[in-house]
Formats: C-alpha cells, sequence, structure tokens
C-alpha cells in the first residue's frame, strides 16, 4: 500500500480587494514584498502575486471585473503575520513613507512585541517581533 502526504506545501493565500493597485503598492512599501507576476485570469479577474522575504508561499492579490460585488472586509476576519526584525525602527521607517500602526506596540507574555497596520481594503496584518 502506497502511502502519501494529502498535501506536500502551502503554495498562496488569495486576498480579494477593490483596488488591486493601491494594495500592491501598499504590500511592496509598507511591508517590503516583491511583486513577482500580474495577468488576467480566464474569468476576468486581475491577479497579482507578491513574495514575502526569505517565504516560499505568495500572496494572490485578486481584483474582480468590474460590477463584481465590492469587497467589504469585516472586521477581525483575518489577518496575516509577518516577522519583523526591529518593530521600532520598522515603525520609524513606515512612518517616513507615510504609513502608521492602526494598534500596538504590545508586549506579549512570551516576550514578543506586537502591531498591527491595516492594508487598504481594511485587512489587518501584524507584525511580530520575537523575544530574543
Amino acid at each position: 500500500m502506497h502511502t502519501f502526504e494529502m498535501v506536500t506545501k502551502l503554495l498562496h493565500t488569495r486576498m480579494r480587494v477593490n483596488d488591486l493597485a493601491a494594495t500592491v503598492k501598499f504590500y511592496e512599501e509598507a511591508l517590503g514584498l516583491k511583486l513577482t507576476r500580474q495577468h488576467t485570469s480566464p474569468r476576468g479577474a486581475q491577479l497579482a502575486f507578491l513574495q514575502t522575504p526569505n517565504s516560499d508561499e505568495e500572496i494572490e492579490i485578486c481584483q474582480m471585473p468590474d460590477g463584481a460585488t465590492p469587497v467589504v472586509v469585516q472586521e477581525d476576519l483575518m489577518h496575516l503575520a509577518f516577522e519583523v526584525e526591529d518593530l521600532a525602527a520598522y515603525t520609524a521607517a513606515i512612518k517616513a513613507k507615510g504609513y502608521e500602526l492602526s494598534d500596538g506596540p504590545t508586549n506579549s507574555s512570551s516576550g514578543s512585541v506586537i502591531a498591527f497596520i491595516d492594508a487598504p481594503e481594511g485587512y489587518e496584518v501584524e507584525l511580530i517581533q520575537r523575544a530574543k
């Protein structure tokens, strides 16, 4: 009998947005992600794939064709979490680019420091400086 893993790797997470360009700009400027490819799907959706440093997984940003129901992000529905080396330095760097934290920094019981920043559509992004 042959055994196999059900899945072998997480490839990407897809997030639907109303403004693809604004969202890609945010992830590039505020988080340092890299746009790796962009195209139109067979169903007419605009797609952009973003690469995160030191990760194989990508984030797929999707904007549906005109006429689609607009995205309304529920509060605390989901979030992405990224590790940062120095949260204070990161905060200063994004502030210089016109971005602000939406919550934090907060010291966690594990010794990590966490904060949040909101992407253009209202999706929350968690930033974690791990305990040293």
